[in-house]
């Protein structure tokens, strides 16, 4: 059961099971109920029948019994005795007595009439001394019972209606009429065996076609866990699993995995690179300053103090860098504090004495520029964005704060050469330097714009590069304001 397709399939077979059950036992419910409703029917027809031809005034011995093996039919009187049964009736149950032989007169030892007189001494007549035409049959619904009768030697079971009939002598009579039940039991039995016999059948049929559809529809998945082992298996993220034509959930799946496969290899790729790349980077200051070392050792005259302080500098600042980079993405947040922009550039600007060239601030006065982020991270975007600037300008460097629809755009311009426009996406990636840049001594590692635009994405906002008014480049940093 640990399968999907059992499982499916022992669900869907039980679902039906149950669907099936119950709706049989409806029918047979429904079927048994009409079937008893025609047998009432049939009996209350015999007994009013008899009934009739009673208050009418016929004698016992005259009354008409129809279809007496069918409808059996007993009369009793208000003291219980049997006064009328069929001919060849010789037991009866469910119908309040079992007797079957009528109660012969005093006199004669013959059935009485409805017509004779009562014990009482009562003649039947009305109270002007006339006899009345008819009697009455009670218009009330019959009582109904389910009994059995034994008409010639053959015991079964029937439906007995009851129904009272009055004489026109007074004396109250009850008729028992019974309509078989042998119609509606193998109606019943025939529909319940029928059902028993073929739900079996059907479960079997459910349960096979489940199995098969759900296995055709769980082919593809198959498919895809088996690629997805020779994926972890060889370690070759360049794989993709196989993705159905159809446009199903599973199609959606594949083509979700096949996304996943594509970022979790650019991220695998992106890390081999930056793994290389640091390396590269690090083993430069770290060999010259090693090398320095070496030859101080040996002639300490010839100890190159600043340069040695320069590469440890540089050494220092990119394995912040690259401490940075991988807090980011760990998926490091930034703080929820409230940071002003405006005093933010101030105060950054205000801090940077050893600039080749001066920074020309551009911020309004009184205006509100506040975002929500990490002010650490924020300063080092500003100032990555400045030292950018101040490699590439020739005599300018300026920087402006605004607002910008719903947020605030800061601006840093250079007069320098700018960026080529097939150049402004690539100067983001980490470790890339343009040729200009590689030329100089002070070009950095090519982490400081990487380093920028990762930590605009974590606050929400975007870096992007222009052309500015003085020639060179502008780099416009945009950050939301608080919702």
């Amino acid at each position: 059961m640990r399968s999907v397709r059992a499982r499916a399939a022992l669900g869907a077979t039980l679902v039906v099971a149950v669907a099936l059950i119950g709706a049989g036992l409806a029918v047979l419910m429904v079927l048994r109920a009409n079937l008893i409703d025609q047998a009432d029917l049939q009996a209350e027809v015999a007994a009013r029948d008899v009934a009739g031809q009673l208050a009418t005034g016929t004698a016992y011995d005259d009354v008409e019994l129809d279809d007496e093996e069918d409808h059996p039919v007993q009369v009793v009187d208000e003291e219980g005795r049997v006064v009328l049964v069929s001919k060849d009736l010789r037991a009866v149950t469910g119908t309040g007595t079992t007797g079957v032989t009528p109660v012969p007169t005093a006199s004669a030892g013959a059935t009485p009439s409805p017509g004779d007189d009562d014990d009482d001494g009562d003649d039947g007549q009305d109270d002007d001394g006339s006899r009345p035409d008819s009697g009455e049959v009670s218009s009330d619904d019959p009582e109904f019972s389910d009994g059995t009768a034994t008409v010639d030697r053959i015991t079964a079971d029937y439906r007995f209606a009851a129904v009272e009939a009055t004489t026109r002598d007074g004396v109250t009579l009850t008729v028992y009429a019974g309509a078989p039940l042998a119609a509606e039991q193998e109606a019943v039995g025939t529909v319940r065996g029928a059902m028993l016999t073929g739900l079996p059948v059907l479960l079997v049929v459910v349960a096979g076609v489940t199995w098969l559809v759900t296995r055709r529809a769980l082919r593809p998945v198959e498919g895809i866990r088996r690629e997805m082992a020779a994926i972890t298996a060889s370690e070759d993220l360049a794989r993709r699993v196989p993705e159905p034509d159809s446009r199903d959930e599973i199609a959606a799946l594949a083509r979700t995995t096949n996304e996943t496969l594509t970022v979790l290899e650019a991220s695998v790729e992106r890390q081999r690179r930056f793994v290389a790349d640091a390396s590269h980077e690090l083993r430069s200051p770290i060999a010259s300053l090693r090398t320095q070392l070496e030859v101080a050792e040996a002639h300490p005259e010839l100890l190159d103090l600043p340069g040695a302080v320069a590469d440890t500098v540089r050494l220092q600042v990119l394995a912040a860098d690259l401490l940075l980079l991988a807090r980011l993405d760990a998926g490091e947040k930034p703080g929820g504090g409230t940071v002003e922009l405006g005093a933010l550039v101030r105060e950054e600007v205000s801090q940077r004495t050893g600039d080749r060239i001066a920074v020309a601030v551009e911020v309004p006065e009184g205006g509100a520029f506040e975002v929500i982020g990490s002010r650490g991270q924020l300063s080092r975007v500003v100032g990555n964005l400045l030292d950018n600037a101040q490699r590439h300008a020739e005599g300018s460097v300026a920087v402006s704060v605004a607002a910008d629809g719903r947020g605030v755009r800061v601006e840093v311009r250079d007069d320098g050469a700018g960026v080529p426009e097939d150049e402004r996406e690539r100067i983001f990636e980490r470790f890339v330097r343009l040729d200009d840049a590689r030329s100089r001594d002070d070009g950095g590692a090519g982490l400081g714009l990487a380093i920028a635009r990762d930590v605009a994405a974590r606050h929400g906002g975007t870096l992007t590069v222009h052309r500015a008014a003085e020639g060179g480049a502008a780099f416009r940093l945009w950050l939301p304001r608080p919702a």
